[in-house]
């Protein structure tokens, strides 16, 4: 098997070469990933290490770690907060054990169970002329671009492609908002994350063939963790007993900063994809 064809000018990889060559990368990924996870399980204090991206929990995350440090295999809970997109090479990589973050994600080699589903709005400057309208469709949104640079109308249908970038390094939440703030970008806001963040600059608009949002929590495919599994475990029980709570709460008004649909959190059905997490 030929790997490397050499002429006097110059060495190139055949076709074996560069599958030989990706194969080992993911290899050596592996490896290393699991590496990492045995070094903090062999520690004289391991964690488990849940990455988020901030304020993107629907609020479930204060609720789930006081439930989790009752159970009988519950670690220290150590967060990894970072940008979109940040999450599941956490998981791939070894630096985190379980992930709480929307969908949609590359969910190749991680398993993932539904939380909570919950309606999405769209988040654009006071004094653009959308904000003039209590409703609108994404056809609406042309012309505008989301964070990420893609265009508004197409919703975030699907997962960005590799060549695009997702949150620009360093772009957090707060400077999201305030881009919205000063007409920059628009930005599809989860019902939780809109509530939280009221602001005179903002208006939080409802458009109707936009999709909802999914939080989920994701751990390593290979993962047979008792505490990532109690976690995951804590993580649905916590999330249906906010659903049950929050089911008949009475709609918020539009006086709320701009946010006129009501609270409608609906439990999120089965992933067919979804595996618990066993020891």
């Amino acid at each position: 098997m030929e790997l490397l064809q050499r002429t006097t000018r110059q060495v190139t990889v055949t076709p074996a070469g560069e599958t030989l060559l990706r194969d080992a990368r993911v290899a050596l990924d592996a490896v290393s990933a699991a590496a990492r996870r045995a070094r903090n399980v062999g520690s004289d204090q391991p964690l488990l290490r849940v990455a988020i991206k901030a304020d993107f929990d629907a609020g479930l995350l204060p609720s789930i770690l006081e439930a989790y440090k009752a159970e009988a295999e519950a670690l220290p809970v150590d967060l990894l907060f970072g940008t979109r997109g940040a999450q599941v090479p956490a998981l791939h990589d070894g630096r985190a054990d379980v992930a709480i973050l929307p969908l949609p994600y590359d969910d190749s080699g991680v398993d993932w169970e539904p939380l909570l589903t919950e309606p999405r709005l769209l988040a654009v400057a006071a004094t653009d002329p959308l904000a003039r309208n209590s409703r609108l469709r994404l056809a609406d949104l042309a012309g505008r671009l989301l964070p990420d640079g893609s265009p508004a109308e197409l919703g975030e249908a699907a997962p960005p492609p590799a060549h695009r970038r997702t949150d620009r390094p360093g772009v957090d939440l707060a400077m999201i908002l305030n881009l919205a703030e000063l007409g920059e970008t628009v930005f599809f806001a989860p019902l939780s994350v809109a509530q939280r963040h009221i602001r005179p600059g903002i208006a939080y608009r409802a458009v109707e063939d936009l999709g909802p949002s999914t939080l989920t929590v994701a751990w390593p495919a290979v993962s047979r963790s008792p505490a990532v599994a109690s976690f995951v475990r804590v993580a649905a029980q916590v999330a249906a007993m906010i659903y049950r709570e929050n089911s008949g709460l009475p709609a918020a008004g539009s006086d709320a900063g701009g946010v006129t649909d009501p609270l409608v959190i609906t439990e999120a059905g089965p992933s067919k994809r979804a595996k618990a997490a066993r020891p």
